[in-house]
């Protein structure tokens, strides 16, 4: 069976500066080989230690596990800043317009202005908690973006110069915390899955997984594989705005989440943090080449949301 390949990605962990080019450019290899191979990558020794990712999920569970009515008032929709920020109740989205909604429910950190509204009740720290891992994982995906340009033998900045405002409103990157509570078997619709089949809309997407089992990726020969938690690394993929940059060098990876086995009760959580070009920023091919026409990011991004909440 084939596996996901895990790279050391040590020599520019978080903290590490003057890194010498040619380090970079041998780790390049390796993720390149993985990003066209697999299309996923599993990177250990990032600087995010498993310690922080476990206090992420231990408050955004205790915010999932409150009544309905204590999370509605911080629903997505209802930021004016922002219209993806917030909480989305299980069933509302469906990533595979073709089956019922997905058996998840969602907090997506969008936003950081200081004057929004966040959860405390129940879940003391969670705006701190959220936004200081929403930086890291900002800090670690730019050096990702920098290392994968030089392994196209491109500019170390051309990807940076389109996330200039990553972490603001101009920007819709976004930390999402995926709760998939234990599966009542006899209320299952036909063909419902936790997450249904898709790919993902932006430049890369950082992925850290509780341990149970369920995500699966598409891999080039048409075969899902199994993609395990490995505490300490973070699951890395290629979304749909870089394959278009990159002239589909880099090909964007379809992935699902399936229900868990017959009699497993356990919830499944996972951290996923989608990265987005700016909003104005213009997306054409690195290569010189119309092998896709130019497209807005915020533009391309609403299309695809419309894809996903469409039906409701």
């Amino acid at each position: 069976m084939e596996f996901i390949p895990v790279v050391d990605f040590d020599v520019y962990k978080l903290g590490t500066s003057d890194v010498a080019d040619k380090n970079l450019q041998e780790l390049g290899k390796e993720i390149r080989k993985a990003f066209t191979e697999v299309g996923f990558v599993y990177l250990k020794n990032t600087g995010i230690d498993q310690k922080e990712v476990d206090r992420v999920m231990d408050i955004s569970k205790k915010f999932f596990l409150l009544p309905e009515e204590q999370k509605k008032p911080f629903s997505r929709g209802s930021y004016a800043n922002n219209g993806n920020h917030g909480w989305v109740s299980s069933e509302t989205e469906s990533l595979n317009p073709r089956r019922p909604g997905d058996l998840k429910e969602a907090f997506n950190t969008t936003s950081l202005h200081p004057d929004i509204k966040w959860p405390s009740d129940g879940c003391d720290g969670f705006r701190d908690i959220k936004v200081d891992f929403f930086l890291h994982c900002k800090e670690l995906s730019l050096r990702v973006l920098r290392v994968m340009a030089l392994s196209l033998d491109l500019d170390s900045e051309v990807f940076l110069k389109a996330h200039c405002h990553l972490g603001s409103d101009n920007n819709g990157t976004t930390l999402r915390s995926l709760y998939y509570a234990p599966v009542k078997t006899e209320s299952v619709k036909i063909d419902q899955i936790r997450c249904g089949e898709h790919s993902d809309y932006g430049s890369i997407t950082l992925v850290f997984q509780s341990q149970q089992e369920g995500l699966q990726v598409l891999n080039r020969k048409g075969e899902f594989i199994s993609a395990p938690s490995i505490p300490g690394t973070v699951l890395i993929n290629i979304a749909d705005m870089m394959q278009r940059w990159t002239s589909d060098v880099f090909v964007s990876a379809v992935h699902r989440v399936l229900l868990p086995p017959v009699g497993d009760s356990s919830a499944r959580q996972s951290l996923v943090f989608f990265v987005q070009p700016d909003d104005d920023a213009i997306i054409t091919c690195c290569d010189g080449s119309n092998k896709y026409p130019p497209v807005k990011s915020l533009e391309y991004l609403l299309s695809r949301f419309n894809d996903t909440y469409g039906r409701k």
